[in-house]
């Protein structure tokens, strides 16, 4: 697979706002599978498809305890995708977001 059949694929899975919506529950924390179905008002087996698309396009990250499976956002996998992207389409905006990260740093440092 090229690197831009990956990325095709990453951000197919990003079209679907109940995708994203799960990567946004992701954002601090692993969650169960069936702590993420209870946020939605939709099927457990329809949560578990949209995981799969999620887990296929390398988005989020999932562990087995016992009968559970926990799912984790891959933080690095949705940056290198979404920076990619960003990178080639407005690279200027790239060094600004760099730059006011630097500067936020900066201030909670002192």
């Amino acid at each position: 697979m090229t690197e831009a059949q990956d990325e095709a694929g990453a951000f197919r899975a990003l079209a679907d706002p109940t995708r994203r919506q799960i990567l946004e529950d992701l954002r601090s924390c692993e969650l169960a599978a069936g702590e993420i179905a209870a946020r939605f008002a939709i099927s457990a087996p329809s949560i578990s498809r949209h995981l799969g698309v999620l887990k296929g396009a390398g988005l989020v990250t999932e562990r087995r305890e016992g009968n559970r499976i926990y799912y984790a956002l891959a933080e690095d996998r949705l940056a290198a995708c979404i920076g990619r992207f960003l990178s080639a389409v407005c690279p200027e905006q790239i060094v600004l977001r760099h730059t006011a990260w630097r500067r936020r740093a900066q201030n909670e440092g002192s």
